[in-house]
């Protein structure tokens, strides 16, 4: 069986490493671009900090993941305890932001408490049939929480209406929260942070998340085609022409590129209905600005949600707490320099000024008191980069598109797989895509059966046990602390 494989990424590297391990060695890895990564890549600018694409942790699901970053990393990761914040009304606030919301201001905290307890106590309809997210958010947490944080934070980071959404992706995303815990909470004062799968995480010491990546890709040696671009596929003749003009003949495809420009780009003669199917499907785009500082690191915070509207990210994440070798400082402690990596998303319904968003950005760190006054001098660096295709938005009529196109394009022996392949943002993670690439190998050589991607999430109250699929004891398992201090900073002045 010849089997080509579109994309260097967690996918695509999965797909290619299984294959080895199986002593398959009749593949091709074609890859546009010219190293490996994907959306999991790193790049190091011209001052010596290392910036990944969006905030990306290692905590895995699988053991057969864990397994293959211990072979490709051995000892050369650093483990973290997660200590993750949301940044509302000029406060910090532990995350998840429902289970805290004894640090608001008392009238957004009753609000809050009174909503919930209204929304539970006269609740018509079981949230799990919602029709829509938003139906969800209203159901679960009431208009308290809704106003304050779900739906604006929401927006901010799929830039999409939470209306247009499905509610089938939230199982390990979405902490849901019962009226006598969240007044425990707060009558109790006590802090409610343990919450999900990911606190406790791994990452490379040296080249950031890309780096893991990158090893695997020097492991193939010369399997993988850099530059090399897919510009259409025969799908009855099994052909992928390149935009050279080479044809790469197929017996089984696995793509991991957006299954949008698949089918509606890509292959050839598809039906006019399964196009218009595809093209339905809703994505946003990701701003990704990364600012690197010539102070010692105030915070030991990893990463930070932003609902308030004073900022245009949605998330932060103080990248050099991560490893001391993200940024110039090459002595294995942050005493030189830190870096913040920010970012926005953009769709049809949030646009984003390209041009001003850097300046923009910077404003919204002084805004949230990320950068004290002054501070803006120490800036020695900015790094930026836009990705087209950032989040597969989950949207209401999403599986019902996955159900038609994914099984036209089986029947012509191309598997679409990973983030966008798949489009399942609910089993997208770096270890979820990688898993798709393995298992659908195992699939066409071994006749396995596939998992991840019909896992189908439930809520639970911890969110750690949310599907069944293996779960490490790592993963999970550290609590940052006992007792969080909340530091004061001072707001810088907006220029």
């Amino acid at each position: 069986m010849r089997i080509v494989i579109i994309g260097a990424g967690p996918t695509g590297l999965g797909a290619a490493t299984r294959l080895k391990e199986l002593d398959h060695d009749d593949f091709v890895v074609l890859e546009s671009a010219p190293h490996a990564g994907g959306l999991a890549a790193s790049y190091t600018d011209t001052a010596g900090f290392t910036w990944d694409v969006g905030g990306h942790v290692m905590f895995s699901h699988y053991d057969y993941y864990d397994k293959l970053f211990e072979t490709m990393l051995g000892d050369q990761f650093t483990l973290n305890d997660r200590e993750s914040w949301v940044r509302i009304m000029d406060r910090w606030v532990p995350y998840p932001f429902q289970n805290n919301v004894r640090h608001l201001p008392k009238q957004a905290t009753f609000e809050c408490l009174q909503g919930l307890i209204h929304a539970q106590l006269v609740r018509k309809k079981d949230p799990l049939d919602a029709e829509n997210f938003a139906e969800f958010i209203d159901l679960v947490f009431g208009e308290g929480i809704a106003k304050h944080f779900m739906r604006p934070y929401n927006f901010k980071v799929w830039a999409h209406p939470p209306e247009m959404m499905n509610k089938t992706w939230i199982g390990e995303r979405v902490a849901v929260l019962d009226a006598d815990r969240a007044l425990k909470n707060v009558v109790l004062e006590q802090d409610d942070f343990g919450w999900g799968p990911n606190n406790r995480f791994k990452y490379p010491l040296k080249g950031g998340t890309g780096a893991f990546y990158q090893r695997i890709a020097e492991s193939l040696g010369g399997s993988i085609r850099y530059g090399a671009t897919a510009a259409t596929i025969d799908s009855e003749r099994k052909l992928v022409r390149l935009t050279t003009g080479e044809q790469v003949p197929y017996d089984a495809l696995i793509s991991a590129m957006p299954l949008d420009i698949l089918v509606s780009d890509i292959v050839e003669d598809v039906p006019d209905t399964i196009r218009a199917d595809a093209s339905r499907l809703l994505h946003s785009a990701g701003h990704m600005v990364g600012v690197g500082i010539k102070r010692k690191c105030p915070s030991t915070k990893c990463w930070m949600y932003f609902p308030d509207d004073n900022c245009p990210f949605y998330r932060v994440t103080y990248l050099s707490n991560y490893s001391p070798y993200m940024t110039p400082n090459q002595t294995g402690a942050n005493d030189t320099h830190y870096s913040l990596l920010c970012e926005t998303s953009e769709s049809a319904h949030k646009p984003v000024d390209q041009n001003t968003i850097i300046k923009d950005t910077i404003r919204g760190l002084e805004n949230a008191g990320l950068l004290e006054e002054g501070e803006r001098d120490d800036i020695v660096s900015t790094w930026y980069k836009r990705v087209e295709h950032a989040y597969p938005t989950p949207s209401v009529e999403r599986d019902d598109i996955l159900s038609v196109v994914v099984p036209w394009l089986e029947d012509r022996a191309i598997y679409s797989r990973g983030r966008f392949g798949m489009w399942k943002y609910e089993v997208a993670n770096t270890d979820h895509t990688l898993m798709q690439g393995v298992e659908c190998v195992n699939r066409l050589l071994l006749g396995e059966p596939e998992t991840t991607i019909g896992i189908v999430y439930r809520t639970t109250d911890d969110g750690r046990e949310a599907a069944n699929h293996e779960r490490p004891t790592v993963a999970g398992s550290g609590e940052k602390r006992l007792k969080i201090e909340i530091p004061a900073r001072k707001p810088a002045q907006i220029r």
